[in-house]
């Protein structure tokens, strides 16, 4: 049966169907996963893909992974012969280099759904996992210098056959963690959630039969014809950015280059002129340059199409083999959810070009944070991962929001009340980060304060950041938001500013760190905010009066 003989309600059925599926895997994987990046943060994500690894619907939670689901899948597909897998097979792999993956923090679970002896399509959840071994605990910082030292590489293996856990394979992963014992509930977590997928799809093939696949391909076919829509109101031409990451030495900047072509139902995003890779673990693995581009440009244009593989194929990627875009192994990539922040911006200012009505201001990405060391128990070791929200850029037609994660990211805040229990940590302030967005007719979006106290000895931090040197610029006038900053006991007398990148630096008893994240960038000139917005931005403590006259504004 063809997709052109398929009515669109019915299509429309079929795929709603399939993203409640999506939905109902991750909500099973928060609700019995162990660690408090999983059941608290939600950093994880979940999606149903059609028999030729295409996704067809993907949970409303991290857009970032859509990149590393893609690539796994993909891999699963070409290293494993149909004819070798069987029912209640599922596959474990996360390694950017041979399996797809965009870190290795991010576990991968594929599992393939069955229907009268034939794979009908596949189901896949990610989870980041606290802790996957390598130099640092969190297995995710700045300082590492190859992709060796960041955790256990693990290229695309069964860790299910035939419904039963492959021990060996499970036993090595939860040897090489800091923390076993929460791989160990986070990863039969992921086994249920595909579990409860496989089941889902099942079920929808056996209810719709013959016309599930064709379904499915007009629903994908509507995606494309929706975001070909959105591609011809924007206006023409060829648009060129630049924005910069740290350098690999301190006051060093990287660039990143995009030449954006807008042609007729088509956007080609060319990266050539970009700095070669790091030697620190700021690139950006090809898996997370795409979900990053795919997400940006969705966004812009339209919002609410579908996140599936229909719109994928009016873009086209290119980027320099060796570059920070796309580097080439053992580069290290741990860092590329925060280096992403500023690769979204290069995207959105280039469409903003293309686009002067849907202007985004650049935006202030996460700080990361991995504080390790003996738990309140004093028996055991505790590792806990925190990604601190940053400002969003103004647009051109309303402020930028506050403490939120931009462009491809998307995992909530670690609650204090959580985190407390948890961990011998104390939350002694978080508020937004006052005077952190940028000034303009639009105001750029504050960052975050959060400040925490060490309540046990032996507590190390690593920490990992951009827009520390490289603030996010204003659009149209619009001024830059203010940088962010790691502090170690602010407003002491042995108050000192940490480096954007750092690993395991002591945080004694009684310690404090603060962590100041950047803002947006302000949209249109200062001078023609309205008065009563400027009024309650001093009155919010937003900004000071002074700060306002000094742009002629009151």
């Amino acid at each position: 049966m063809r997709p052109d003989s398929i009515d669109s309600i019915t299509a429309e059925v079929v795929s709603r169907h399939l993203l409640s599926i999506a939905e109902e895997m991750a909500a099973t994987l928060i609700r019995t996963s162990f660690s408090a990046n999983t059941k608290e943060r939600a950093d994880c994500s979940a999606a149903v893909f059609d028999r030729r690894g295409r996704v067809v619907a993907q949970a409303h939670r991290v857009p970032l992974h859509l990149g590393s689901m893609l690539g796994a899948v993909s891999a699963i597909i070409e290293r494993f012969p149909v004819q070798k897998i069987t029912p209640g097979d599922m596959f474990v792999v996360n390694d950017p280099y041979t399996g797809g993956g965009s870190h290795l923090p991010d576990l991968n679970i594929i599992a393939p759904v069955f229907r009268e002896g034939t794979i009908v399509a596949y189901v896949a959840n990610i989870a980041h996992h606290a802790d996957v071994g390598g130099m640092v605990p969190g297995s995710e910082a700045a300082v590492c210098r190859s992709i060796f030292q960041e955790g256990l590489r693990i290229p695309p293996v069964r860790i299910l056959r035939a419904g039963r856990i492959n021990q060996d394979v499970f036993d090595m992963i939860l040897l090489n963690s800091r923390t076993p014992d929460e791989r160990s509930g986070d990863l039969k977590a992921q086994f249920a959630a595909n579990t409860v997928g496989v089941n889902g799809v099942q079920a929808l093939f056996d209810r719709y039969g013959a016309n599930t696949d064709p379904a499915i391909d007009a629903y994908l076919q509507f995606t494309r014809r929706r975001f070909e829509a959105a591609i011809g109101r924007v206006r023409p031409g060829v648009y060129r950015v630049e924005d910069f990451l740290d350098g690999n030495e301190p006051g060093e900047k990287a660039r990143i280059a995009l030449e954006l072509t807008v042609s007729q139902n088509r956007l080609t995003f060319n990266f050539a002129g970009t700095a070669p890779q790091l030697t620190w673990a700021r690139n950006i693995p090809r898996q997370a340059l795409i979900a990053t581009v795919y997400t940006v440009a969705k966004s812009l244009l339209d919002p609410d199409v579908p996140a599936n593989a229909g719109y994928f194929d009016t873009m086209e990627i290119s980027a320099p083999t060796g570059s920070i875009v796309q580097p080439v192994a053992p580069a290290p990539v741990g860092c590329r959810g925060i280096s992403c922040g500023v690769l979204g911006d290069v995207i959105a200012m280039a469409l903003s070009q293309a686009m002067p009505d849907r202007t985004l201001a650049a935006c202030g990405p996460h700080h990361l944070v991995i504080f390790a060391g003996p738990d309140q128990s004093g028996d055991g070791y505790f590792v806990n991962y925190e990604t601190i929200a940053g400002g969003m850029g103004a647009r051109s037609y309303r402020d930028g929001m506050d403490a939120v994660r931009v462009h491809a990211s998307g995992a909530a805040n670690l609650p204090i009340e959580a985190l407390e229990h948890a961990y011998p940590l104390r939350v002694e302030r978080y508020a937004l980060r006052d005077g952190s967005g940028g000034l303009g007719t639009y105001r750029g979006g504050s960052g975050v304060v959060r400040e925490y106290r060490a309540l046990v000895d032996g507590i190390v931090v690593s920490l990992s950041a951009e827009r520390q040197h490289v603030a996010a610029s204003g659009a149209q006038g619009g001024t830059a938001g203010a940088l962010g900053q790691f502090v170690m006991n602010p407003g002491a007398v042995n108050e000192r500013t940490l480096r954007s990148a750092e690993s395991e630096v002591p945080l004694p008893r009684g310690e404090r760190l603060a962590i100041w994240t950047p803002g947006g960038g302000g949209y249109g000139d200062p001078q023609a905010r309205e008065a009563d917005a400027v009024a309650r931005d001093v009155l919010e403590r937003r900004c000071t009066t002074e700060e306002y006259k000094s742009k002629g504004t009151v």
